[in-house]
């Protein structure tokens, strides 16, 4: 596959603090050919402002700022203006991790490949790495990646999940979970998936998933007993908390996701 281009989109609200180091990442890639896509819900902490000062130095940004009905909701509104052959969503307050990321991932792309995807900077607020996803979780980057890679939880997080954007699903409403939903979907029509091995996004950790743990646990359940069944997601959970436990006992005293 010759050049693919990439749409990378960033859903905001009320972001000022958080979006320069986005939308910098972003505009310090080494790659031409990507779009990015900067949905705003009707900030008004002066977001609009920024994008409006960025849109003036990056061709390659378009944007709306209007009300929404909630992140995914305004994912779908992002997803539905993206024109690139990948969708790549970038979470405000997340960066790509190199200024050569999508140039390497890039050259991974072939006609055949549906989803690139690697490793997760968790970062503090400070933004002092903490470790990868694969070192603080209990979930490790898989080598090769199937839909049935996330029976037992996601293995690769969203923002280091690239898909093609022909087979992107729009997100399921009233889930908070519905990222998980969204790459398990994506998978299920996936051609080919490419491990980059690469740590592609620096992750701000206490997004919305950690604020609303327990909400977020049942709604996980509903995804994975949609297209598991409930029988296999029972016992998943049950392997889910062995898994827990095991986890903990092994970086006692240490760091954890």
């Amino acid at each position: 596959m010759s050049s693919p281009s990439f749409s990378i989109i960033t859903v905001v609200f009320n972001g000022a603090g958080l979006l320069p180091g986005t939308a910098e990442s972003v505009r310090a890639q080494t790659y031409p050919h990507i779009e990015y896509i900067l949905v705003d819900g009707g900030s008004t902490d002066g977001t609009v402002d920024l994008i409006r000062a960025y849109a003036a130095r990056m061709p390659n940004l378009r944007w709306i700022s209007e009300k929404d009905n909630g992140l995914y909701d305004a994912m779908n509104k992002g997803q539905r203006m993206a024109t690139g052959d990948f969708v790549w969503f970038l979470n405000c307050g997340d960066h790509l991790h190199a200024p050569d990321t999508v140039e390497k991932l890039a050259a991974l792309a072939t006609d055949q490949t549906d989803v690139l995807y690697g490793e997760t900077l968790l970062v503090s607020a400070a933004r002092t790495p903490a470790g990868t996803m694969s070192a603080l979780s209990t979930r490790q980057l898989p080598k090769r990646l199937s839909w049935k890679s996330y029976r037992c939880g996601m293995p690769v997080v969203h923002q280091s999940f690239i898909a093609r954007r022909t087979l992107a699903p729009a997100y399921i409403a009233g889930n908070l979970c519905a990222d998980y939903d969204w790459c398990i979907r994506v998978l299920k029509n996936s051609r080919k998936t490419a491990c980059s091995g690469l740590i592609l996004s620096d992750y701000l950790m206490g997004g919305m998933s950690k604020q609303k743990h327990r909400q977020s646990l049942k709604d996980r359940f509903r995804v994975m007993r949609v297209h598991y069944g409930l029988l296999p997601t029972l016992l998943a959970h049950g392997w889910i908390a062995v898994r827990a436990i095991r986890h903990r006992l092994r970086r006692w005293g240490q760091p954890r996701y």
